[in-house]
């Protein structure tokens, strides 16, 4: 875990990390959401709309968001202020690794806050998010 301060974050700094996406998280996302929309949960239900595989939650997949500025930029003093995102093409199983990266791109004075564009990439390196996210500092 990253421990950036405010005065280390910088304008043009990245960070990036991989995950795989699994049946296990899947079903656990499921569990903890009580989402049980069919897109998700039902192959023949998905085959009937035009895909192969379930898609996985996009929320889900969003939430890896978090990771990238609870553990990378800053870490562990991260406070997150606000988060928009656009989902850009629908995620499976099969899409693993996913990268998710983030770029600094704003950095406020005031408030000790940074914000960085984000996206999240899939094992074709095709964007299938991607967004802003305004995270604040908070130095011990």
């Amino acid at each position: 875990m990253n421990e950036y301060k405010f005065e280390d974050i910088k304008i043009g700094m990245e960070e990036q990390f991989q995950v795989s996406i699994t049946d296990k998280m899947v079903q656990s996302f499921r569990e903890i959401t009580g989402d049980i929309n069919p897109l998700h949960n039902d192959l023949e239900y998905v085959k009937s709309k035009g895909y192969n595989q379930k898609v996985i939650y996009g929320m889900l997949t969003s939430s890896f968001l978090s990771t990238l500025a609870g553990v990378y930029i800053p870490g562990k003093y991260s406070l997150i202020h606000s988060v928009e995102i656009l989902f850009k093409k629908p995620v499976f199983i099969s899409s693993s690794p996913l990268t998710i990266k983030g770029k600094v791109t704003e950095i406020n004075d005031v408030f000790k806050c940074f914000t960085m564009n984000v996206e999240i990439l899939n094992n074709k390196n095709e964007k299938v998010l991607r967004g802003k996210m305004k995270v604040g500092v908070i130095n011990e």
